[in-house]
């Protein structure tokens, strides 16, 4: 055999082993660190339901992915951006943890992918919403799966002001979620002509809503624009309650409402909200068959954030049967080429930014008395395809985008 046939199989057998190198499971087992808000202001939306939907997702896939066990840890990041970044640095180098879930509050989420960037580990956002999370602060190994604030300002917003709601004044939540909600959501309302009179900051989290809605009413606004969530939405809808905004002929806009939070209210407090999703249980018969699993196991039925996490969760585990690697850039690229169809998502794709683009859905609160059963909150106004609920590539940020 003469020297350069030699060559040529040595460089064939060494990009095999380096091929069977990379092709592997890291540390024998693939392991999750499901970051949540298990006690506070998201724990209703997010919390002990995350954590269920991940255990369904490890149970249906056996407990296994490429032959080797599933392990999945939890901790409570309490909203808190720096406990969330010390307990994913602490898993990362002590527990080897390949993939960060959830991470509800966009705080967390921007810290923990700070972190997962320099270590090439997945994060799976379901909970936090922010649009910066796929724009200007993207990142490689991160894919935002469930909604964001774009989505939201596109549904509920423009819908909005197009039902003749043309003057708005916002109540908004102190920290970058509720900053950026009110800004996507201020663009769609000035672009379809309408003009924000003002806008007041409240404390994350708040309890007392009455002073900031009394500066709503005085306003004069038509629509007041609830730029916060769970807890905090809950409150300031019980609060203008109390002081008849809706009865003075206002108009409230929840601009993150979650089931959860209609199922909190009730049906005679809640009736009327427009508002947009990623996600409705009694959607079709796949998503109440998936549905009435999570609701024998919890109690309840799942908000889109709840049903997020396991759909992302799903598809991350099939990338690592697909690739036999839990290798983070392995992954992402396997998940990025692979369509997602399943009960959560419809027509659904992970772009270039790492945003998971699937339909989401423009619906309304029933009121008492069009309600069959219980959980039977919502009738869907208008399906919104996703590259239009979404923001377009060619007004990206986001520097992992190529432009043309």
């Amino acid at each position: 055999m003469n020297f350069a046939r030699k060559a040529g199989y040595a460089a064939v057998l060494g990009a095999l082993a380096a091929g069977a190198a990379q092709a592997e499971i890291s540390d024998g087992a693939v392991k999750i660190g499901v970051l949540t808000d298990m006690s506070g202001t998201y724990s209703d939306l997010a919390g002990p339901g995350v954590v269920a939907a991940a255990e369904m997702a490890i149970a249906d896939m056996g407990g296994k992915v490429a032959g080797k066990p599933i392990v999945m840890l939890s901790a409570d990041h309490q909203n808190k951006a720096d406990i969330a970044a010390n307990k994913a640095r602490e898993w990362g180098d002590v527990e080897k943890v390949d993939a960060y879930v959830d991470l509800v509050t966009t705080s967390t989420a921007l810290a923990v992918m700070e972190i997962a960037k320099q270590t090439h580990k997945v994060v799976l956002i379901s909970g936090a919403g922010s649009s910066r999370i796929t724009n200007e602060d993207c990142n490689p190994t991160a894919i935002h799966w469930t909604y964001d604030t774009y989505a939201l300002a596109k549904g509920t917003g423009s819908a909005m002001v197009k039902e003749g709601g043309k003057t708005w004044f916002f109540l908004t939540a102190d920290y970058a979620f509720g900053q950026n909600l009110q800004k996507d959501v201020t663009a769609v309302v000035e672009a379809n002509g309408g003009q924000v009179l003002g806008a007041v900051k409240h404390p994350f989290p708040a309890t007392d809503f009455s002073s900031f809605i009394l500066q709503a009413q005085s306003s004069g606004a038509q629509v007041i624009g609830l730029a916060n969530a769970g807890a905090d939405t809950t409150n300031a809808i019980k609060a203008a309650n109390e002081f008849g905004v809706v009865q003075s002929g206002q108009k409230l806009a929840g601009l993150l409402v979650f089931i959860s939070d209609v199922h909190s209210l009730g049906l005679p407090v809640a009736q009327g909200l427009t508002l947009t999703t990623g996600f409705y249980w009694d959607y079709d018969d796949k998503t109440r068959a998936w549905s009435k699993r999570f609701f024998e196991k919890t109690g309840k039925m799942p908000t889109m954030v709840q049903a997020g996490v396991y759909s992302s969760l799903m598809h991350y585990f099939k990338a690592i049967e697909a690739t036999g690697s839990d290798d983070g850039p392995t992954v992402v690229k396997q998940m990025k080429a692979t369509p997602v169809e399943d009960f959560f998502a419809r027509h659904g794709k992970i772009r270039e930014d790492g945003r998971m683009v699937h339909d989401m859905y423009l619906a309304e609160v029933k009121k008492p008395a069009e309600s069959k059963q219980p959980w039977d909150y919502y009738k869907i106004l208008r399906v919104i395809p996703g590259d239009e609920a979404y923001l377009p590539l060619s007004e990206s940020k986001c520097p992992l985008v190529k432009k043309s």
